[in-house]
């Protein structure tokens, strides 16, 4: 590939995933400080034919008449049951919101919690992938994308015969270091 169309191919591309690789870099950097965004919970305490069994299908099947009652769409991403000793719960997560359900004392009642992202948080949880399907193919995408920037980045710059002396001292360090923060844990 011509020096020009590995230029061309570099700078669209890091043009249009610019967008999302912020919101992944920015996002992941606060994480590791703990910063994760917010919730605003509403519990809801709701009557059942009979006592909840531990079936994903079909709690989810009431979750989501539930959901539908009170006029909230249900979340985006994957559910599942959650064993916490001998008490379980359901939790569907998603990127505006989660929610989870658990029985009560009352075997004929349920308890609902809906969990309402904050701006910020609905980001997060984007990075976590639990977004939809199309959000994770976007950001499968972003991670092609970023290969292919750094991939024609180090061919552009070994291509250039003043800069390969950097490239081979750059790449070096850059696995020592990522070895050392391996090893750091």
């Amino acid at each position: 590939m011509s020096r020009i169309a590995l230029v061309k191919v570099h700078m669209l591309l890091a043009s249009f995933m610019f967008p999302v690789a912020l919101m992944f870099l920015v996002t992941g950097a606060l994480y590791t400080w703990g910063i994760t965004g917010t919730y605003e919970n509403r519990d809801l305490v709701f009557g059942v034919s009979e006592p909840l069994e531990k079936d994903e299908g079909a709690l989810k099947a009431l979750v989501e008449q539930e959901l539908a009652r009170q006029g909230v769409a249900p979340p985006t991403g994957k559910s599942r049951i959650r064993s916490i000793g001998d008490a379980y719960h359901f939790e569907w997560v998603g990127s505006r919101r989660d929610v989870v359900l658990q029985p009560t004392a009352n075997p004929l009642e349920a308890r609902l919690t809906i969990k309402e992202t904050s701006w910020y948080r609905t980001f997060v949880q984007l990075h976590k992938a639990k977004g939809g399907a199309l959000f994770k193919v976007y950001a499968a995408l972003l991670a092609l994308a970023l290969f292919v920037l750094l991939a024609s980045g180090f061919i552009m710059s070994w291509q250039v015969p003043a800069f390969r002396r950097s490239v081979k001292f750059a790449t070096g360090a850059g696995v020592v270091v990522f070895l050392a923060m391996l090893a750091s844990g």
